[in-house]
């Protein structure tokens, strides 16, 4: 196998190792939600803007630097001071004073921003086949992050403290950081880094199906983050025995979100692309319906496992439609279609803190999440019809 390859091979693995740690360091806050709740004395509201710190005022700057770094030295390079700023974030979260924690949701949004963004665009420069489906791949990694963190934060933590799991994932996080700066500077001129922007790259924000796909993924990611972020204190407050399950509604949720991520890229080769958003829009649509309806957590748990399931592949699919429609210049100018992705994380999982505060049920606030579907089917269909009126004008 030539070095090259073999090199590239090896970049791709660490990424994959990075993206999973992400993956449990981006979903941690709804986690340890209820603990900080309970440490200080939090109403809905003022646990709601933890949301806006981590992903607003955090990952928001990091999708910023991680642009210009990755213009500038090769995304690597924002990947690995990606991971050590997630290092720094989480052991701030365990200090007892509420701002200092507050901090640590920054820096680790910091640390999000600047990697997540990065490592999807370096698999998308490095993949030479189907570009979905090595995202969804991709993402199945972080999935997986997703789904462990609900267990790792439920065994190893108290009911006051989260030293325990944020120590052991800061440390895995350097480590990987490291690591992952090791191979920089090997990997310029091959696949990490980005030359200077040309004149197709500096068009992509002059039409409007790009910015249609970057209003897209901002409710889709706020979807995410508003659904993973609540869930589990929304299961703790229908039956609070429900903290001590193994398999809770969180878990169903992250655990079908990785499950479809898994099997689902095999149905690209028989269905068109459209055909796989709608099936699974109405699929989130379902099981929010069924979740938010809930009077026992196994019926919750039943929701989430189907909305799991349907936004498993939205994100990985929107990233691989803005690339395809684009082309290989896409990367180089994809900030916007991020930033839009972190403004609406942090907005809707802030919207349903303070919706449930004003109305005093988390149910009513979650209410949210129904609605950012059906903008969602709305967008799908214009993009649709958008990109069949393109062709057929075409001469």
């Amino acid at each position: 196998m030539p070095k090259r390859l073999l090199k590239i091979r090896q970049v791709g693995v660490l990424l994959h190792v990075v993206f999973f740690l992400s993956g449990i360091a981006t979903v941690l806050i709804g986690q340890v939600l209820p603990i900080l709740i309970r440490r200080f004395s939090l109403s809905d509201l003022g646990a709601g803007y933890l949301f806006p710190a981590q992903i607003l005022v955090g990952a928001l700057t990091g999708n910023l630097l991680s642009s210009y770094i990755g213009r500038r030295g090769g995304y690597i390079w924002a990947t690995g001071i990606g991971c050590f700023l997630m290092t720094g974030g989480l052991l701030l979260m365990n200090s007892a004073n509420y701002w200092i924690c507050v901090a640590g949701f920054v820096v680790n949004g910091l640390g999000t921003g600047l990697t997540l963004p990065a490592i999807n665009l370096l698999v998308l420069e490095m993949s030479t086949g189907n570009t979905a489906a090595a995202l969804s791949i991709l993402n199945f990694c972080w999935g997986a992050g997703a789904i462990v963190s609900k267990p790792f934060v439920d065994r190893l933590s108290t009911s006051d403290s989260i030293f325990i799991p944020t120590v052991l994932l800061a440390t895995a996080m350097a480590i990987g950081g490291l690591a992952t700066l090791l191979t920089a500077p090997n990997s310029r001129g091959t696949t990490t880094a980005v030359g200077g922007d040309s004149e197709p790259a500096r068009q992509i924000w002059r039409t409007g199906v790009a910015w249609a796909i970057a209003i897209f993924n901002f409710v889709h990611v706020g979807f995410e983050s508003g659904i993973g972020g609540w869930m589990t204190t929304f299961s703790d407050r229908l039956d609070p025995s429900s903290a001590s399950r193994v398999i809770s509604p969180t878990l169903l949720y992250f655990g079908f979100f990785v499950l479809g991520r898994g099997f689902l890229p095999a149905l690209f080769r028989f269905v068109s692309e459209n055909v796989v958003f709608l099936a699974n829009l109405f699929l989130m649509l379902c099981g929010l319906i069924v979740s938010l309806t809930a009077t026992s957590v196994v019926q919750a748990g039943i929701g989430a496992a189907m909305a799991g399931l349907g936004t498993s592949v939205i994100f990985p699919m929107n990233v691989a439609r803005f690339g395809r429609i684009f082309g290989a210049e896409a990367s180089r100018r994809a900030a916007p279609f991020f930033i839009a992705g972190t403004l609406g994380s942090a907005i809707l999982s802030w919207l349903i803190g303070f919706l449930s505060d004003r109305m005093g049920s988390l149910r009513l606030g979650m209410l949210t999440l129904i609605a950012s579907v059906l903008v969602l089917l709305v967008l799908q269909i214009a993009l649709m019809l958008g990109r069949t009126t393109a062709k057929a004008e075409a001469p």
